[in-house]
């Protein structure tokens, strides 16, 4: 027996400790709002006033043409009262970037650090290691702003529902299901702006506290940077067929607004405290998203939000240019204003806004109202404060990006969310000292533009995937195979089939880049592009030893034919690893971690792609042959379901405590709050315990310890899923949902014990017909893996 591999160890609570290691950056003679000696008497300098008060001061000094001039991503300055110009629109998905004016990387900083892409980091179901990413990106950004290459209002994170395998900005979210994306946009949102509360000393393998569960909030004070949440709401089309995200109007019902698209953004608001939402381009319900009044009173008025709203960019324009929704520009303004949104990106409220005064579509205090609410987030942002050099933060600069400790931050990111798919007679990990020759096939081994996906910065230092292999095997020989990704001709085919054919061990990367899936571009089919599939069949047949075949990409892939053929011995998914991903790749083949990601999303097959892309029920409906959509409703085949994933290791688990029963008799629910409706299967009645503000769920939260078995030779970090599903279900009840997920370290041969606090109003719950959240009562099932427990809820 060979000795048990051992991962490199990384002194993680050093590492985080040391992302507030600073060094001082001062932009000389900037200007910046209330410098003195000429321009901090105003009342709204007065930091000793409430933020509300100087608002209306400062909003009280402005002409009604110096109000509209601040209705644009790009404010304008205001040079009597000492205002400089402000840029609103900052991108930092995964690493500050420069999609957006705000963020240039021309000046004393010229590169950022680019995280692994965010559906590869959701892969983890770290918490930990969601809040240490968005904090990095934080400290990156305020470094930027202070160095004045950045605002402080950056448009992230993008939390829509991945809920078509084919759209193109899939890769940026953190998966299908809502429960995880609303968790992920609490992390990030919280962490992103402030610092407060950072314990260096957490783990990234198991979180700080394994009792937190989503609920626990952000502060509404004062703020370190500004996050956006993003697309309010059902926006996840780009351009599919005769469809565009300009003009698409999303059907959407009661019940799948409910339970599935609006979960994400209610979180990020009441948990995560964000400070920014953006209304997306498309309609819902015949009514475009940033003039829907009823959808941006809700978030103000019934989830405390505090903040400012953004049209996503051109927004407001297509309103009345291409969806014919409003009669007139003046309309537009009139419709979004009036809705309760803030901030247009782009210039129509500029061109458009005085006229619609003129013309009493809009009143003035309409416009007093977005100010009140753009100029409170930047209050808060100590925007106001004076020269921001000598505020809290004021000492980040160039020293504190692209630092060594955020690389190895992104590292950990993409080893945690790196997900082995197949592994055929333990062919992974391989030995340095067995391998002889290697080849690396495929046109995005030896390019490094295609590592990070769509909204990725000016990365710091980054490696090819031939490059980390050349690492550890350093005459690893190279063919593309293809010109790009697209691999719409295999000219290099020979080439790649000569090369293969000589080495001992053949790695084949294949998948998807922004030329398949990106932004204002869907894919139409979920097949490897182009002559990809012929070229892994050629290197297949050509090579000594079945070879691994290493996927790139967001969205899912039908893998079928290498998910069955025994030429492929291996197949593990890397996403788009970021700058770092070169060495990550080499590391996991290599066993020097034990991958334990899980796939965030549904892979299903190609016939998945006769589904209309812009039918957006979620809920399978066999009298039509639809087949549903993500794995809590889809009821057609698979090639890899939610959650799947491999390790080098094998896992037990072990329900150690769990209730099996929970009265709502022994607690404070009142008897008003239980009610009965059919049943799915058309026999009998079923009751349920309705979930509104009055509904004292505190009293069911329950905890769940697990214990974990590393049966294995190699010590590993992975992902523990939990989920339950109902006996009983009404009409469009989920399959199974997840409740709870953790990250474990378990030594080899080892045990280690984990808990998961379980909130049923918030988990286990779904949505009626009517668009109402409910608990159906009766017995549940709660399953880790293939185990399992009974869980009787009863009134």
């Amino acid at each position: 027996m060979q000795p048990p591999r051992r991962r490199r160890k990384i002194q993680l609570p050093l590492l985080l400790l040391l992302l507030f290691a600073v060094l001082p950056a001062a932009v000389a003679n900037r200007d910046f709002p209330c410098k003195p000696p000429h321009f901090n008497s105003f009342p709204f300098c007065n930091t000793s006033l409430p933020i509300a008060d100087r608002v209306r001061s400062l909003i009280s000094l402005l002409t009604l043409q110096e109000k509209i001039k601040q209705l644009s991503n790009t404010a304008a300055a205001v040079p009597r009262l000492g205002l400089p110009l402000y840029e609103w629109w900052s991108e930092s998905l995964h690493g500050v970037a420069g999609n957006g004016p705000g963020v240039r990387f021309n000046g004393s900083i010229s590169t950022a650090t680019v995280f692994p892409q965010v559906i590869l980091s959701a892969a983890s179901f770290n918490r930990t290691l969601w809040r240490a990413l968005a904090r990095a990106i934080a400290i990156e950004a305020r470094a930027m702003y202070n160095a004045d290459q950045a605002g402080l209002t950056f448009w992230a994170p993008n939390i829509n529902i991945f809920r078509d395998p084919r759209w193109g900005r899939g890769q940026e979210t953190p998966g299908e299901d809502p429960m995880a994306a609303s968790v992920y946009a609490v992390d990030y949102v919280s962490a992103f702006q402030s610092q407060s509360g950072w314990n260096p000393n957490e783990s990234l393998f198991i979180r700080g506290s394994s009792r937190r569960i989503l609920g626990e909030g952000g502060d509404r004070g004062l703020l370190m940077m500004s996050a956006c949440c993003k697309h309010y709401t059902a926006y996840d089309l780009e351009k599919w067929g005769n469809f565009t995200r300009y003009t698409f109007d999303a059907q959407v019902s009661d019940q799948d607004m409910e339970d599935t698209f609006q979960p994400p953004f209610r979180s990020c608001i009441k948990e995560g405290g964000a400070s920014c939402l953006m209304c997306s381009y498309n309609q819902v319900n015949g009514v475009p998203s940033c003039a829907r009044g009823d959808l941006l009173t809700e978030i103000r008025e019934q989830w405390g939000f505090e903040g400012y709203v953004t049209s996503d960019c051109d927004a407001v324009a297509i309103i009345f240019e291409d969806q014919k929704y409003a009669s007139s520009p003046e309309d537009a303004v009139a419709d979004v204003l009036k809705a309760g949104m803030d901030i247009n990106c782009g210039k129509y409220l500029l061109n458009h806004t005085e006229s619609a005064v003129k013309l009493g579509k809009v009143k003035e205090e309409d416009i007093d109202r977005a100010l009140f609410n753009l100029f409170s987030v930047l209050f808060r942002l100590k925007l106001f404060d004076g020269n921001p050099a000598k505020q809290q933060y004021g000492e980040l600069g160039a020293g504190n990006v692209c630092t060594k400790e955020h690389r190895q931050l992104a590292l950990e990111a993409a080893r945690q969310g790196v997900v082995l798919l197949k592994n055929e007679g333990g062919r992974l990990p391989l030995r340095r000292s067995n391998v002889a020759s290697m080849a690396l096939i495929g046109p995005a081994g030896n390019r490094t533009e295609v590592l990070g996906g769509g909204y990725s910065g000016v990365s710091c230092d980054p490696k090819t995937l031939l490059d980390g292999l050349r690492d550890y095997v350093p005459s690893t020989a190279f063919a593309a195979g293809c010109a790009n990704t697209s691999c719409v001709t295999a000219n290099g085919l020979k080439e790649a089939v000569r090369v293969a054919g000589a080495a001992e061990v053949v790695v084949v990367v294949a998948g998807l880049n922004l030329t398949e899936e990106t932004e204002d571009h869907d894919r139409v089919s979920l097949l490897l592009p182009g002559k990809q599939k012929e070229l892994v069949h050629a290197i297949a047949s050509a090579s000594k030893k079945p070879l691994i075949l290493v996927l790139m990409g967001g969205g899912p892939l039908d893998v079928s034919f290498a998910k069955e053929d025994s030429r492929i011995s291996a197949i593990i998914w890397i996403g788009y690893p970021g700058e770092v991903g070169g060495q990550v790749l080499a590391e996991a083949l290599f066993g020097d971690f034990n991958p334990g990601g899980r796939l965030p999303v549904t892979w299903y097959p190609e016939s998945f792609t006769t589904v209309p892309m812009n039918d957006m029920n979620m809920r399978a409906n066999p009298s039509r042959g639809y087949p549903g959509r993500t794995y809590r409703f889809y009821s057609g085949k698979i090639v890899y379901e939610y959650g799947y994933g491999l390790s080098y290791s094998s896992y037990a688990y072990k329900f150690l405590s769990a209730p099996s029963k929970i009265s709502l008799a022994n607690s404070s629910f009142s008897e008003a709050l239980i009610d009965r409706e059919p049943a799915s299967e058309g026999h009998g009645e079923v009751d349920f315990l309705r979930i509104d503000e009055t509904t004292p769920c505190e009293d069911l939260q329950f905890t769940v310890k697990i214990s974990v078995a590393n049966n294995g030779e190699m010590e590993g970090s992975h992902a523990i899923l939990l989920f339950s599903r109902s006996a009983k279900s009404i009409r469009g009840s989920p399959k199974r949902q997840l409740v709870g997920f953790d990250r474990a370290f378990t030594a080899a041969n080892g045990v280690s014990v984990i808990e998961m606090l379980v909130d049923p109003c918030k988990h286990m719950s779904s949505a009626n017909e009517k668009g109402k959240l409910i608990l159906v009562l009766g017995t549940h099932m709660l399953v880790l893996g293939d185990t399992e427990h009974e869980l009787l809820i009863c009134s």
